[in-house]
C-alpha cells in the first residue's frame, strides 16, 4: 500500500494571512467573471441576436 510523503503532524495550516489573500484572489476572479457575463449581455442587446448567431455561424464556416 503507498504511504504519504508527510503525516499530518508535518502539515502546516494556513495562516490568516494566506487565507486573506486566497480569498481576495477568489473574489477578484469572480468580479472579473461578473464584468464579462455583464459586458456581454450588454453587447448582446445592444447589437441583437442576429449579430450574434452571425458571428457563431461565421466561426463555424470558417473552421471548415
Amino acid at each position: 500500500m503507498v504511504q504519504p510523503i508527510s503525516t499530518q503532524a508535518g502539515m502546516m495550516a494556513a495562516t490568516p494571512r494566506q487565507r486573506r489573500v486566497a480569498s481576495m484572489i477568489v473574489w477578484g476572479a469572480a468580479g472579473l467573471g461578473a464584468l464579462a457575463v455583464l459586458g456581454a449581455a450588454a453587447l448582446w442587446f445592444h447589437y441583437g441576436t442576429t449579430v450574434f448567431f452571425e458571428m457563431i455561424s461565421a466561426g463555424i464556416s470558417a473552421c471548415f
